[in-house]
């Protein structure tokens, strides 16, 4: 049976990236279509296993399944072709984006524009709760698993890392103690033959030679990464490029779950801790990266660009956005690679093994509850103009002001949920309509 050729693959890849709209469940969903359907160069039960072990890791899911699956087929090249194509539309995009944001943001047209993305981000935060809950909830004990993780990070303030550490291990003990939820992990058998599963041995695990070619690519990856922080720290430590670059290497390391749940994180410390930009900000951010393709991770250039631009005191503003934004998406980008290509080839000596299965299924079901975390987050900055907080205990908890309740935004949002649920209609269509009614509404003064 013969293999795609890297040029092929390389082809595929960049559809895959043109078409990868609305965040990662959208971006996923492209993949599957593409990889396993179309063209069928792997199956169902691969495909899946990939996922689970991408869920598991810090960082954007999606870029990452790209990079594993372009390794499976290819190798360290076919890894860099794969996660370098995935990224590089949404790092264009988003830099352009960045600078009319940054130029005319207070500017009416530009301005109604984001306020109707906004809705539409809600509307497909709330869809990609309910897509990821389909596919990951199978049983009580999975659906208790998403309840704790959400009651753990909304009400408790639990670390990300801990609570994916708490759901592996739940997993791995519920497999070995052989409770009938927590068998057969994620596979839910396989098209069929294929390439990338009769290549198991060829480029696989077994393969001895591309196991020690992605061990020693994941070095690079880790030095390539460290490089520009560690001389930012020694040259500039009092520097906004030095917290940019140590912000997001934090993340990097220590946020897990997917790029759902990295938001959450970011939209804390980036708005609250660092005041690089207000909430409205963030969510004009996201409303950015869920309308251009690539990972919606990709947001954090913004983030970094809008840091820089504000608080570098270079005499050309954007300039220092530019680096900014730049050294974000270095920084968050190079570990993805890493990660993949140090723990790709143990993960396909494990794939058959059914409590690492289990364990990461686990992890999946908790990352519904982080997601949902994040849904309210967004519904309550979209609607509602306040918040505050309350506390009783460990329990510390942002409830909105209902006085300050936004009807148009809350109306908007209605909208773009019923044209998500109700009508089906595409995302590209809801991004759309809401962009524009969002602009109607700001001309007409009634925003």
């Amino acid at each position: 049976m013969s293999y795609p050729t890297l040029t092929e693959a390389a082809r595929v890849w960049a559809r895959v990236a043109a078409l990868s709209f609305g965040g990662p469940a959208g971006q996923i969903a492209v993949m599957h279509r593409i990889l396993v359907e179309e063209k069928r160069w792997l199956g169902d039960d691969r495909f899946l296993h990939a996922l689970n072990f991408c869920m598991v890791l810090p960082g954007p899911e999606a870029q990452q399944l790209a990079t594993y699956i372009g390794w499976l087929m290819h190798g360290v090249r076919g890894a860099l072709v794969a996660g370098l194509l995935f990224i590089a539309p949404g790092v264009v995009a988003i830099m352009a984006l960045s600078w009319v944001y940054a130029l005319w943001g207070d500017v009416a047209f530009v301005d109604g524009l984001f306020f109707g993305l906004k809705a539409a981000v809600l509307a497909i935060v709330v869809q990609a709760v309910i897509r990821v809950g389909k596919r990951a909830l199978k049983n009580g004990a999975m659906m208790g698993i998403a309840a704790a993780s959400f009651v753990a990070i909304w009400a408790l303030g639990v670390p990300f890392p801990v609570i994916v550490l708490g759901a592996a291990l739940l997993g791995w003990m519920g497999s070995a103690a052989g409770v009938a939820a927590f068998r057969g992990g994620g596979g839910h058998g396989a098209v069929g033959k294929t390439h990338v599963d009769d290549a198991e041995t060829v480029l696989g695990a077994e393969s001895g030679t591309e196991a020690r070619g992605a061990l020693r690519a994941g070095a690079w990856a880790l030095a390539a990464w460290a490089l520009p922080v560690v001389a930012l720290l020694v040259l500039v430590p009092d520097s906004v490029f030095t917290e940019i670059a140590v912000f997001f290497s934090k993340l990097a390391v220590l946020t897990f779950g997917g790029a759902y749940a990295v938001l959450a994180w970011v939209a804390q410390e980036a708005v609250a801790t660092h005041g690089w930009l207000a909430p409205g900000e963030m969510l004009d951010g996201l409303g950015m990266a869920e309308t251009t393709p690539g990972p919606l991770i990709m947001v954090l250039q913004f983030v970094g660009f809008m840091g820089a631009w504000r608080e570098a005191g270079w005499a050309m503003p954007l300039l220092a956005g530019t680096a900014g934004g730049l050294l974000a998406t270095w920084v968050t980008f190079a570990p993805c690679f890493a990660w993949i290509f140090l723990g790709a080839p143990w993960m396909e000596r494990l794939r058959r093994n059914t409590r690492v299965s289990a364990a990461l299924t686990a992890v999946t079901a908790a990352v519904v509850g982080v997601i949902l975390n994040l849904a309210i987050w967004f519904a309550v900055h979209v609607v509602f103009g306040q918040v505050a907080q309350m506390g009783l205990g460990p329990v510390r908890i942002e409830l909105p002001v209902l006085a300050s309740v936004n009807w148009a935004a809350a109306g908007l949002s209605v909208l773009a949920l019923l044209a998500v649920f109700r009508l089906k209609l595409g995302m590209v269509t809801v991004l759309g309509g809401a962009a524009a009614l969002g602009i109607a509404l700001r001309l007409s003064g009634l925003v």
